[in-house]
C-alpha cells in the first residue's frame, strides 16, 4: 500500500507538471493567435509565411489534445487503481472468517502450538492497522482525484473558449484562401484549355498531313473547285433523302441541294470519311489468326475445366473435414461436459457447473462460456468469482479433459497457491486418482500437497543468480503409525528445517 500510494503521489506530480505544460502551451498557442490577428491585413501579400505558422498552431494544438487524452487516461488509471485497492480490502475481509476457522481447529494442539496462535493474533493486529492505513490513503487519494476533477474541468472550460477564437480566425483564413484558390483555378483552367486547343490544332494538322498529305500550315484553299465540289456532295444526298419521302414537292430538291447548317457539312464529312474506311486493306492473314485463336480458347477452356473440377472436389474434401470435425467435437464435448458437473460438484461439495457454446450453429469457430454455481450462491460467469473458487473450476475441468484424453505428464505451477485448507485435501485426494495413469510435477509452497510427494526437489540460491537443487526422498517411519500422511508431513518438516536458513528456497513436489 505504502508503494502503491508512492506510485500514485508520483502520477499526481506527473499530472500537475502536465498541467503547467498545457498552461505554457495555451499561453503559446495564445500569444501566436495575437500574431495572426496583426498580420491579417497582410495575409494576401505574405500568405506563404501564414502557412507556415498555420501550420505550426495546428501542430501545437493537436499536441495539447494528445496531452490532455493522456491525462484523462492517466486519471481513469488512478481510478482503477483506488478500485482495486477497494477490492484488496474486501479481500481481505472476506479472509477473516477462513482464519478464525483455522484457530477453531488449531484450540486441540493448544498446547503445543500457542507460540503460534501468538503469531497468528500479532499477524492479525497487524493487518489490521494495515488496513486501516489502507482505508485512510484510499480516501486521501479520493478527495485528491476529486480535486483533480475539478481543476480539469476548469482547464477543459478554458481550452474550449480559446479554441473557440482559434477556429474563427481559422474560418477568415480559410475564406481568403479559398477565394485564393479559386482565382487560381480559374486561371489554371484557361490556360489548360488554351493548351489543349492549340494541341488539337496541331493533332488536326499532323492527322491531315499523313492521311491526305496536305500542309495546312502552306495549304492555299481553292474556294470554287471547293464549292463545286461540295455542291455536288449535297445534291447527291439531297436526292437519296428526297427517293426516300413520299408526296415531296419539285422544288424541295433545290432547297436540299443548298448547305444548310454546319451540321450538313459534317454529315458529309462523316460520310466521306465512313467510304474511306470501307475501302481499308484487307486482312490475308485472318484465317490464321483465327486458328490460332480457336487453339487458345480451347487450351483455355480445358485449363477453366480442371480448376473447376479441382475446386470442387477440394470443397467436397473440405466439407467431409468439416462434418467430421464437428461430430468428434460435439462428442468430445458432451463427455467433457458431464464430467466437468460431476467433477465440480465432487470438488465443491456440491454446486453446479456448466460448460455452453457462444454459438451453437458455429461450433469450430466460437467460443466456450464456463458457468459455475458453487454451493450456496446463484449461478454466475467464472469472471465473478474469487481466486480460489476459479482455481478449483479450473481444476475441474482440466480433470474433466483427463478423463476424456488422458497425457502421460501434467506440470501444475503453484495451482494451489490460492485454496485454503478444506480445498487443498479434496485436490490432493481428486489427484491420487489419476497418479496411476499420469505422471505430476507440482511446483507448490504448500505442506500438505508436498506431504503427498513422493519425490522432493527443493531449489535454493546460495550465491546470487545461481540456482541450485537439492533432493530428498521421503522414507516411511520405521515403527508402526495409522496415518502416512502425517509422517510424510513430519518428514517435509524436517525438510524445511534444514533449509529454512536460506530465505530464497522453493519447492518442487512429483507425484
Amino acid at each position: 500500500m505504502e508503494r502503491e500510494e508512492y506510485l500514485a503521489h508520483r502520477e499526481l506530480e506527473s499530472l500537475r507538471s502536465d498541467c503547467s505544460t498545457l498552461e505554457r502551451q495555451i499561453s503559446a498557442a495564445d500569444d501566436q493567435i495575437r500574431s495572426l490577428e496583426a498580420q491579417t491585413a497582410q495575409l494576401e501579400k505574405r500568405i506563404t509565411g501564414a502557412r507556415s505558422d498555420i501550420s505550426l498552431v495546428e501542430t501545437q494544438r493537436n499536441k495539447a489534445l494528445q496531452e490532455e487524452e493522456g491525462a484523462t487516461a492517466r486519471l481513469a488509471e488512478l481510478r482503477i487503481a483506488a478500485a482495486t485497492h477497494e477490492q484488496k480490502h474486501q479481500n481481505l475481509l472476506a479472509q477473516r472468517a477462513p482464519m478464525l476457522a483455522r484457530q477453531t481447529e488449531l484450540t486441540e494442539l493448544i498446547s503445543t502450538r500457542r507460540a503460534d496462535i501468538e503469531n497468528y493474533e500479532a499477524h492479525l493486529v497487524t493487518q489490521a492497522a494495515e488496513d486501516e492505513s489502507g482505508r485512510n490513503a484510499i480516501e486521501q487519494q479520493t478527495r485528491e482525484c476529486r480535486r483533480r476533477e475539478a481543476e480539469i474541468g476548469k482547464l477543459v472550460t478554458e481550452r474550449t473558449s480559446r479554441l473557440e477564437n482559434i477556429n474563427s480566425d481559422e474560418a477568415g483564413l480559410r475564406n481568403i484562401r479559398d477565394r485564393l484558390s479559386e482565382l487560381q483555378e480559374k486561371r489554371g483552367t484557361h490556360s489548360i484549355r488554351q493548351t489543349q486547343l492549340q494541341l488539337q490544332i496541331e493533332h488536326l494538322a499532323e492527322h491531315v498531313m499523313e492521311r491526305y498529305r496536305v500542309d495546312l500550315r502552306a495549304f492555299q484553299p481553292d474556294e470554287p473547285v471547293h464549292e463545286k465540289v461540295l455542291h455536288a456532295q449535297f445534291k447527291r444526298l439531297a436526292k437519296d433523302s428526297v427517293a426516300a419521302v413520299v408526296g415531296h414537292r419539285p422544288d424541295e430538291e433545290t432547297q436540299l441541294a443548298e448547305p444548310s447548317t454546319t451540321s450538313d457539312i459534317e454529315n458529309v464529312i462523316a460520310d466521306l470519311t465512313r467510304q474511306l474506311e470501307n475501302m481499308g486493306p484487307v486482312n490475308l492473314e485472318a484465317v490464321q489468326e483465327y486458328d490460332e485463336l480457336e487453339e487458345r480458347y480451347r487450351f483455355l477452356e480445358a485449363q477453366n475445366n480442371d480448376l473447376t473440377n479441382s475446386r470442387r472436389e477440394l470443397l467436397d474434401v473440405i466439407a467431409r473435414i468439416n462434418a467430421t470435425t464437428r461430430e468428434l467435437f460435439a462428442e468430445t464435448f458432451s463427455q467433457v461436459r458431464t464430467n466437468f458437473r460431476e467433477m465440480f460438484a465432487e470438488l465443491f461439495g456440491g454446486g453446479r457447473a456448466d460448460l455452453q457454446l457462444m454459438d451453437d450453429n458455429d461450433a469450430l469457430n466460437c467460443g466456450i462460456e464456463i458457468i459455475a454455481k458453487p454451493p450456496g450462491k446463484q449461478l454466475q460467469s467464472i469472471s465473478l468469482l474469487s481466486g480460489g473458487e476459479r482455481t478449483m473450476t479450473a481444476v475441474a475441468l482440466l480433470f474433466a479433459i483427463y478423463m476424456v484424453r488422458p497425457s502421460p505428464f501434467c506440470v501444475l505451477d503453484e495451482m494451489d497457491a490460492p485454496l485454503d485448507e478444506s480445498n487443498i485435501n479434496r485436490f490432493i485426494k481428486v489427484l491420487e486418482r489419476f497418479v496411476s495413469q499420469s505422471q505430476f510435477i507440482i511446483i507448490t509452497h504448500n505442506k500438505r500437497t508436498i506431504a503427498k510427494a513422493d519425490i522432493l526437489y527443493g531449489v535454493t540460491m546460495e550465491e546470487r543468480g545461481v540456482s541450485k537443487l537439492v533432493g530428498m526422498k521421503l522414507t516411511p517411519p520405521k515403527r508402526a503409525s495409522t496415518n502416512g500422511a502425517v509422517r510424510a508431513g513430519e518428514a517435509t518438516q524436517q525438510h524445511f528445517s534444514i533449509t529454512d536458513e536460506n530465505p530464497r528456497i522453493g519447492s518442487v513436489a512429483a507425484r
